[in-house]
């Protein structure tokens, strides 16, 4: 892929932004309010920014989920805490995981007040429009605490990549299961866990792999052939020139001071272990071993 601007920030606060799905604060967190389980904590945590919608919007933004996924948690959660309470409690769970895992030195430091203004500047400057997450995380409050602000501005980043790379999949004619299946067969990340996790049925999952092989964008292997290869990197490319705004405005240089000062915090991440194996997340870098 190509090195642009977008994929190498994309790279570095990607992990950061993860925290609100692995971190135990995030669990904690979920659990103080009342929800039921992994997965109603996670919806609740990513999606209390759009409010208390239909659960047909968050599958909508959320893209690769079976509908009966989300539905079994949302609108359920919001009998157990309202999303603006959701919302603080995620920021004061951020708070904490960064603090223990980066160190309070290192969150209290000038730099990582740096990172936190370039991120939330670079956010700010995002075009949200068309892009319903990133739309509604752009519109939250600015945190007081560099943590919390860091954490908001790269969570709004990172959202305004996803929405753009969801409408890039629907205008190539891919569902949620073929983007899956096909990201799966570049080996970045591994397919029954994100069918597993993504509630998909074997069913659902083996039609996806015909209608590939149909297109002759799957070999019978299971491999990509040109065609997917291709599909696939016109995809990302997409996505990534999507992607490009929020670096124009903030300009080169301090996107590259962005990147550098993310690096260390996006190491720490990727070292303690907390993203889980097979890679759901879809970095492509570093090491994520397949799922067993």
């Amino acid at each position: 892929m190509a090195d642009t601007m977008a994929r190498a920030l994309w790279e570095r606060y990607e992990p950061v932004h993860d925290l609100v799905y692995f971190a135990p604060e995030a669990r904690r967190a979920a659990d103080g309010l009342g929800m039921r389980g992994f997965w109603m904590g996670y919806f609740a945590l990513r999606a209390a920014p759009v409010g208390a919608v239909h659960p047909a919007v968050v599958t909508s933004c959320f893209y690769v989920f079976h509908p009966s996924r989300v539905a079994r948690a949302l609108p359920d959660a919001w009998a157990y805490a309202a999303p603006a309470d959701v919302l603080a409690a995620r920021w004061e769970a951020m708070d904490a995981a960064m603090t223990r895992l980066f160190g309070a030195d290192t969150v209290g430091s000038a730099a990582f007040a740096k990172a936190a203004d370039l991120a939330w500047e670079a956010a700010a400057a995002a075009d949200t429009t068309g892009r319903v997450l990133a739309a509604a995380n752009q519109a939250l409050e600015r945190p007081d605490r560099p943590a919390a602000r860091l954490w908001q501005g790269l969570t709004t980043l990172r959202e305004h990549r996803g929405d753009s790379h969801v409408a890039v999949l629907v205008s190539l004619g891919l569902g949620p299961v073929e983007a899956m299946v096909l990201k799966a067969a570049a080996g970045e990340s591994d397919g029954p866990f994100l069918r597993e996790t993504r509630k998909w049925a074997e069913a659902d999952w083996a039609a996806a792999v015909a209608r590939l092989r149909a297109d002759g964008r799957l070999a019978a292997d299971g491999s990509l052939t040109a065609a997917g290869l291709a599909v696939r990197a016109e995809a990302e490319a997409l996505t990534d020139a999507a992607a490009e705004g929020p670096w124009a405005a903030l300009g080169a240089e301090r996107s590259e001071r962005l990147a550098a000062l993310l690096e260390p915090l996006a190491r720490s991440v990727e070292e303690a272990e907390l993203l889980p194996p097979g890679n759901p997340v879809g970095l492509t870098r570093g090491p994520y071993p397949a799922a067993r």
